[in-house]
């Protein structure tokens, strides 16, 4: 099976006298590729990535996952995928070493010990392994946050903001471990990030989501062209604030001088 997801008409409402969060959400996404999940805040994108981590159930729709319906047998992709968020914070009070180590047993790793070594010497954790994780910089954080997710060698990896709140060499050096670690084992990666930059260098296609719905998809490089625009943040904006113009007006927004 190439496909690694695969979500089909994927409806999430909380109220009937409410619009939906997500609504009718369609795409697949393939081994071995990075997809972008965009929008501003409220477009949705916390809300898909609860239903595919099986923490929220949908309305309607589907959800396949290295295989497995997510509705029926979703414990079995679990096992082989893994999340990670800067906003979830591991417990304070025990070591880096001792939360993998928890982590390694939920997800019953084989040679746990071996296996938080390697991560320990790829996300440079030695130094400050068997500190108090509450005891961290956000950076580190950051690198143990990668660490728990990369813990069950997943196939399948959703990451929500990785790099927020992090200085510019920090966050390149997360980018770059999630590019190797990608390269390295045909990793599926469900990136949600606000960082256009990080996005253009990250992933092959983006879907752009508004009021749940995707409103524009592509290669970043494809949608800056379509556009006319400089980069994708500018491309982010348009649709943000609905101001998309026409290829005979292409390079004037609502506001801009004529």
């Amino acid at each position: 099976m190439t496909q690694a997801l695969i979500v089909e008409k994927l409806l999430k409402t909380y109220a009937p006298d409410r619009p939906p969060a997500v609504d009718g959400l369609d795409f697949t996404l393939a081994r071995g590729a990075t997809m972008g999940l965009l929008g501003g805040n409220g477009a949705g994108k916390t809300t898909t990535i609860a239903m595919l981590l099986g923490l929220l159930v949908p309305t309607s729709g589907r959800i396949i996952a290295l295989g497995h319906d997510m509705a029926t047998d979703r414990f079995a992709a679990l096992a082989r995928m893994n999340f990670s968020s800067p906003y979830i914070a591991l417990p304070h009070r025990i070591s880096v070493r001792e939360n993998l180590t928890v982590y390694g047993h939920l997800y019953n790793v084989p040679g746990l010990k071996r296996r938080i070594a390697q991560l320990a010497e790829e996300l440079q954790l030695t130094d400050f392994i068997d500190r108090p994780a509450g005891e961290l910089s956000a950076g580190q954080k950051t690198r143990v946050a990668l660490a728990k997710a990369l813990i069950n060698t997943p196939e399948l990896l959703l990451l929500d903001e990785p790099t927020a709140s992090l200085d510019p060499d920090t966050g390149d050096w997360v980018r770059s471990s999630i590019e190797r670690y990608r390269a390295a084992t045909g990793c599926a990666i469900l990136l949600a990030s606000h960082n256009m930059a990080e996005v253009e260098r990250l992933c092959g296609h983006v879907l752009m989501l508004k009021q749940g719905r995707v409103v524009d998809e592509g290669a970043p490089a494809d949608l800056v062209a379509r556009y006319g625009r400089e980069d994708l943040e500018q491309v982010f904006l348009d649709i943000a604030r609905g101001t998309r113009v026409d290829d005979d007006t292409r390079g004037t927004r609502d506001g801009d001088a004529a």
